[in-house]
């Protein structure tokens, strides 16, 4: 696995995840979707990204 496998798979648990809580919890959830996709927008153009600075720190490969 590679630290661009393990991204989008965090990634997409964080989504499926909040989609879940928002429908079966709270509408509220919904608002981590938006969070996600403003922060994976972001990064596009900044190349920032939190989750690729921790996932640096696991030592997989590129």
């Amino acid at each position: 696995m590679t630290q661009r496998d393990l991204f989008r798979v965090i990634v997409g648990l964080m989504i499926l995840s909040s989609v879940a809580l928002g429908h079966w919890v709270s509408p509220w959830w919904y608002l981590f979707t938006v969070f996600i996709g403003a922060n994976m927008f972001q990064s596009a153009f900044t190349g920032f990204c939190p989750m690729d600075n921790i996932i640096r720190k696991t030592g997989l490969p590129e």
